[in-house]
């Protein structure tokens, strides 16, 4: 199968922060979600097909409630998981053993879910596009172009 022949899957180039239009070309400038010097520093357009990644001044700021919700739902599937597996009891410290490994578990996710939650966000704005070498970009209104 030839390259552009290829249809990507929404949910995998979601997950690996890649493009929305074209699935190709990543967001961040690095691709380790652990590199604290540039953890959300983002390419100005994708690499590939030169879709600009901030659509409009402040777009960005939905992600926070993008990033509470996916927290929210490591974190409840996170207790059942210790529930159904361990269990919870008064008569011991499971509880709060439980508390413990979600909270590091949080900290130590949070660079991920910060990522996906921006990519998330971004393909819910920009949609893929098959043939996106034939077609132009549409330019938003309120882009400002660093000088």
């Amino acid at each position: 199968m030839s390259k552009e022949a290829k249809v990507s899957n929404y949910l995998i180039s979601t997950l690996t922060n890649k493009c929305p239009r074209c699935r190709d070309g990543y967001l961040f400038k690095s691709t380790n979600a652990y590199n604290l010097k540039n953890i959300v520093e983002m390419n100005e357009e994708c690499p590939v097909c030169k879709q600009p990644t901030e659509i409009e001044v402040g777009f960005y700021y939905g992600t926070s409630y993008v990033s509470y919700a996916l927290g929210v739902a490591f974190m409840v599937a996170f207790f059942v998981a210790w529930y159904v597996i361990i269990g919870f009891s008064i008569d011991d410290n499971r509880l709060f053993w439980c508390l413990g490994s979600s909270i590091a578990c949080m900290v130590l996710l949070q660079p991920l879910l910060m990522r996906l939650s921006r990519s998330m966000w971004l393909s819910w704005f920009v949609k893929y596009d098959t043939d996106w070498k034939n077609h132009k970009l549409k330019h938003t209104e309120r882009m400002i172009k660093n000088t």
